[in-house]
C-alpha cells in the first residue's frame, strides 16, 4: 500500500469507527522460554513460527515496536489495523494520521507512539536481567526500556511453576560477587539469584520497573505496559536447567564490550538494585479512579508512578457491570485489551475470545485515539450476567493525575 492510500485508509478507518481502530492479534516467540499456554492461542499454533524460533510466549497491544528476535520476521512486533478487507500497521497509520490518533503533544515530541504493551505468559520463570537505560541503549543505536507489570485476574487462575519475581540485588552486594557470577558462566549455574531476593506475586497487583533493574520475572501472565524499546541484557546463565547463551547478555552492548566483565556489571544501577525499601518504592496495589460503584461501573488504576522524575506509561482497569452502559473520558490515546466478557466500545464489539487461532481476528483488541478518548467513549455491557472488564494503557505524561507509587 502506498504512501497517499495509508493516508487516505487510515481517514477512513478514523472516520467510520469514530476515531477508534481495531487491531488484529500480535504474536510473539521467544527462543529461551518455554509458554504457559493461558494466552488463549490454540494448542497447535504454539510453534506458528516454527520451532526453531521457540514457542509464542507473548502478544503485544497497540505495538510500533519491532520485536529484536534472532530470525525474526520483517514485521515482527507490529499491530496491524484491520479496515474494511485491508491490513496495514498501526505504525503507519500514526505516521499518516499522528496528531489525530495519539495527540499533537505526543506526536510533536516523539513522531511515534513512544510505548507498548503485551501479555507475556510462561511456563517458568525468565532469567534474571536488566533493561538499558537511555544513555546505554543509545551505544547501539536503541533506547532505553523501562516497564510495568500487572497480573490480571482472569488470566491466571493457575500460577504454573514459578509464580515468584526476583527483583534486584540483596542489599550488601558487592561489584565483586556480580562479577563473580558472570566468570562462571560457561560452568552451568552462575547462581547469580543466591545475591538476589524473591517476591510472591499476587493476581490484582504489580510493578514499576525502572531501566537497570535486575527482575527474573515469575510465571504469572502479565501485562506489561512499558517503553517502545525490545533491549535487555540475560545475567544469569541456567534458568530450569536451560542454557542461556552468553549473546543474550550483550546482544544490546557495542561490540567491544561483549567480553568487558566491568563494563557489564557496571550496567547495573546499585543503589536502586540495593535499596532496602525496594518493594515500598516499586510495588503497585490498585487505586480506584474514582467513587463510581453505584452508577454500575468501576476504573482503576493499576500501572501508575515516575521513572527517573516522568511518568513514561500509565494504565487502567475498567469494569463494566451487566446491562451497564458508562461513558469514559480520558485524557489521551490508549490502547484496549478485553480480559472478560463481551459488549461494545462505541460502533465496535468487545468480545473475549475462548480460543484463537494464529492469524485469526478476534474482537478483543482496539486503538483509541486522541481524539475519541478526550471527547469520551462510550461502553456498554451487553452480558446479563458477566462483568465486562478492558485493561488500557497510555502513552508518556497523559495522566498528570496519577498517584504516586505509595499513595
Amino acid at each position: 500500500m502506498n504512501g497517499r492510500s495509508i493516508n487516505q485508509t487510515t481517514r477512513s478507518a478514523i472516520e467510520a469507527g469514530e476515531g477508534i481502530l481495531r487491531l488484529s492479534p500480535t504474536w510473539v516467540p521467544r527462543s529461551f522460554l518455554m509458554p504457559g499456554r493461558r494466552l488463549k492461542l490454540a494448542t497447535e499454533d504454539l510453534y506458528a513460527y516454527g520451532a526453531h524460533r521457540g514457542g509464542i510466549d507473548e502478544r503485544w497491544f497497540a505495538s510500533t515496536t519491532e520485536a529484536m528476535n534472532e530470525n525474526r520476521t520483517a514485521d515482527e512486533g507490529l499491530s496491524y489495523v484491520v479496515f474494511d478487507g485491508q491490513r496495514f500497521t498501526l505504525k503507519e497509520a500514526i505516521e499518516a494520521e499522528g496528531p489525530r490518533l495519539i495527540g499533537q503533544k505526543i506526536w510533536e515530541e516523539f513522531r511515534r507512539w513512544p510505548v507498548y504493551s503485551k501479555f507475556f505468559d510462561n511456563l517458568g520463570p525468565i532469567p534474571h536481567h536488566l533493561h538499558q537505560n537511555a544513555a546505554q541503549a543509545k551505544l547501539v543505536d536503541q533506547e532505553g526500556k523501562p516497564e510495568s507489570y500487572y497480573f490480571p485476574p482472569q488470566l491466571n487462575c493457575i500460577g504454573n511453576n514459578f509464580p515468584h519475581t526476583y527483583f534486584g540485588l540483596e542489599p550488601g552486594t558487592r561489584k565483586e560477587e556480580v562479577r563473580a557470577c558472570l566468570e562462571r558462566w560457561n560452568q552451568g549455574d552462575n547462581a547469580i539469584l543466591d545475591l538476589s531476593r524473591a517476591y510472591r506475586l499476587t493476581p490484582g497487583t504489580g510493578w514499576l520497573v525502572p531501566p537497570c533493574i535486575l527482575h527474573a520475572p515469575g510465571s504469572l501472565v502479565t501485562y506489561e505496559p512499558q517503553w517502545g524499546s525490545d533491549v535487555f541484557a540475560m545475567y544469569q546463565s541456567m534458568v530450569e536447567g536451560r542454557h542461556v547463551p552468553w549473546e543474550l547478555l550483550v546482544k544490546d552492548v557495542p561490540k567491544e564490550k561483549h567480553q568487558d566483565l566491568d563494563f557489564l556489571v557496571d550496567l547495573i544501577d546499585w543503589p536502586a538494585n540495593t535499596d532496602t525499601h525496594f518493594r515500598q518504592h516499586h510495588h503497585l496495589q490498585p487505586i480506584p479512579v474514582a467513587d463510581t460503584a453505584s452508577e454500575g461501573y468501576t476504573d482503576k488504576w493499576v500501572v501508575y508512578g515516575k521513572v527517573d522524575g516522568r511518568q513514561r506509561f500509565s494504565a487502567k482497569e475498567l469494569t463494566v457491570k451487566p446491562g451497564v452502559r458508562c461513558t469514559i473520558k480520558d485524557n489521551g490515546a490508549y490502547g484496549l485489551i478485553v480480559t472478560q466478557g463481551n459488549g461494545s466500545i462505541g460502533k465496535h464489539t468487545l468480545d473475549c475470545p475462548a480460543m484463537i487461532r494464529f492469524g485469526q481476528l478476534t474482537e478483543d483488541e482496539v486503538f483509541v485515539s486522541f481524539e475519541a478518548a478526550t471527547v469520551g467513549v462510550k461502553f456498554e455491557n451487553h452480558s446479563t450476567q458477566d462483568d465486562l472488564v478492558v485493561l488500557r494503557y497510555f502513552g508518556p505524561d497523559v495522566n498528570p493525575n496519577a498517584p504516586e507509587i505509595g499513595n
